[in-house]
């Protein structure tokens, strides 16, 4: 089982988190999809929701609101990558043509976060860990896989990535118009163009992806609990994949690895 004690080093994807328009709801799909445990949460903190499976944090359900004068925020997942000092990071973001969405602030005493924009529209958030690193397990089916940028222009998201956050962009062999996301000599993300089976108009966004033991079964109970599918489960270099989407619209994929148990 591949638990994660150690702290994630700057730039490598750490957590997600959904915003969702009905917590409870969401919180009772992921529950019956991939196995999660999770409750809402106590209102210093929102509500919100720290899931877990097998006893270590997979990832965070929220109830969406609107900060003061700003418009609700879509049904979506959110990938936010590490950091050492979140306030520095929102300044090299800043320098480098991204847009602050939400400045970096404490979250009790587990972290600091913020959330932003990177020049292709792309958001996602930082998170520099205090008592909580982010996922305690990942690579495991029903835990997060993958984290990958889609974007409009992958020449200014590498560079911006690589400036304002350390990760450096690569190409990937066989994989023509897929780059890797690197920190030091180790892949820990993608990015390629939006791709063509989203809806015409997509914005760029970071994907996340979750393990599953069985694609199609697992794609099969997704819409059985009213989720729907966007691109049927088929077979590429790193498994077998779906894109999918929860009941409240939130677009994730899905994917099992070769020779996954």
């Amino acid at each position: 089982m591949p638990v994660v004690t150690a702290p994630y080093k700057p730039g490598t994807p750490c957590w997600v988190d959904l915003m969702a328009s009905d917590q409870q709801a969401a919180l009772d799909f992921y529950r019956d999809l991939f196995g999660w445990q999770g409750e809402i949460g106590p209102p210093e903190f929102g509500g919100y929701a720290v899931c877990a499976l097998n006893g270590r944090p997979v990832a965070g359900i929220m109830a969406r609101m609107a900060p003061e004068g700003q418009p609700v925020p879509p049904v979506a997942w959110t990938t936010y990558l590490a950091s050492d000092d979140a306030d520095a990071t929102q300044s090299a973001v800043a320098e480098h043509g991204g847009t602050i969405l939400y400045p970096a602030m404490d979250v009790g005493t587990v972290g600091r976060m913020l959330v932003a924009a990177d020049p292709t529209g792309a958001v996602f958030g930082v998170w520099q860990k205090l008592d909580f690193i982010g996922a305690g397990i990942v690579n495991e089916p029903g835990s997060l896989v993958w984290n990958e940028l889609n974007t409009g222009d992958t020449d200014a998201a590498g560079r911006f990535y690589h400036q304002a956050v350390g990760l450096r962009p690569g190409t990937v062999q066989g994989m023509e118009g897929y780059y890797s996301l690197n920190v030091g000599d180790r892949t820990v993300c993608g990015m390629q163009q939006v791709p063509g089976y989203l809806a015409p108009g997509t914005p760029a966004h970071w994907m996340t992806y979750f393990s599953v033991d069985d694609t199609d079964s697992t794609v099969d109970a997704l819409v059985k609990a009213s989720g729907s599918v966007i691109q049927p489960p088929f077979d590429m270099q790193a498994g077998r994949m779906a894109v999918v989407q929860d009941p409240q619209g939130a677009v994730f994929a899905m994917i099992a690895a070769p020779g996954t148990p």
